[in-house]
């Protein structure tokens, strides 16, 4: 795997055909120097953006892409830093470009996000056919499979050259013991060869349980500076094996991360995301 910064002016959504993860922003939801923690994953001619925070759109537009350039989103969960740029995305396909964007996204999860997040600003847009209008009049929505085989409820979906696979975290509130008693929060597996962890609480099963299974090259952690509440903290963290630790890369942090990097370094993981950097895999 190599990191690279992004030096273009505008940041495309195409390449040569390696698997490549671009970091949007790599911060927390109060981050105020950093971006938020969405990624774009693109392979050739095909691309999959995971998240639209509030502050991702004007993020991209920095980076040289309007959002209406981007087809494909998955969503991880319904956090404003995961989810608050959608509104944006949905009313100018629907009334500038007039062009439906695919939206990934599970049975359960899709009257979740559309009935409690996105349906007060987009519902009451118009009136079709004497109802109010529903998530299927913004975006073209695609189920993912359900897979049989994984200790915990895991889907699958395949674009062209990208193979996604998510399964249930242990994200929200913080007083629940298990993902099954979770307000609904997925992780992403990419090519079978990456683990994104979006947010997460510590949760070593989800890790060695899926590490055990995929041999995964890079796993991108949720990394809190501090230990409670609803973010899987270093402290925690520190504590999952050295060989997991080695191939981890830690995200969704606070603007003074730099101030650790001495202490992630003693405990043995790979290092910090960086945002606007290509991780791009041969």
């Amino acid at each position: 795997m190599r990191c690279l910064k992004n030096k273009s002016p505008k940041l495309k959504l195409s390449n040569t055909g390696k698997l490549t993860i671009f970091f949007s922003g790599t911060g927390s939801a109060f981050a105020k120097t950093l971006s938020q923690n969405n990624i774009i994953i693109i392979k050739g001619n095909t691309h999959l953006a995971v998240d639209m925070g509030n502050k991702t759109p004007q993020t991209l537009y920095q980076y040289g892409l309007p959002v209406f350039q981007l087809q494909n989103f998955l969503i991880t969960h319904s956090h404003a830093d995961h989810i608050g740029g959608l509104e944006e995305v949905m009313m100018f396909a629907r009334y500038v470009t007039g062009r439906k964007p695919n939206l990934y996204i599970t049975k359960e999860y899709k009257d979740i996000l559309w009935n409690q997040s996105l349906r007060g600003g987009a519902g009451h847009s118009e009136y079709k056919n004497g109802h109010e209008l529903r998530l299927a009049d913004f975006w073209n929505i695609k189920h993912p499979q359900r897979l049989k085989k994984f200790f915990r409820h895991t889907w699958e979906f395949n674009l062209e050259g990208i193979n996604i696979k998510i399964m249930r975290t242990k994200h929200i509130p913080d007083n629940v013991s298990s993902w099954r008693e979770s307000m609904w929060s997925c992780g992403v597996i990419i090519n079978n060869r990456v683990f994104f962890t979006s947010d997460t609480r510590y949760d070593p099963e989800l890790i060695l349980e899926y590490d055990k299974f995929f041999n995964f090259e890079i796993i991108f952690h949720d990394c809190q500076f501090f230990t409670g509440g609803v973010h899987a903290s270093l402290e925690e963290i520190k504590d999952l094996p050295a060989a997991v630790k080695k191939k981890t890369l830690l995200m969704h942090y606070g603007d003074n991360f730099q101030q650790y990097n001495s202490k992630i370094k003693k405990y043995g993981f790979k290092g910090f995301a960086l945002q606007n950097h290509k991780y791009i895999f041969s």
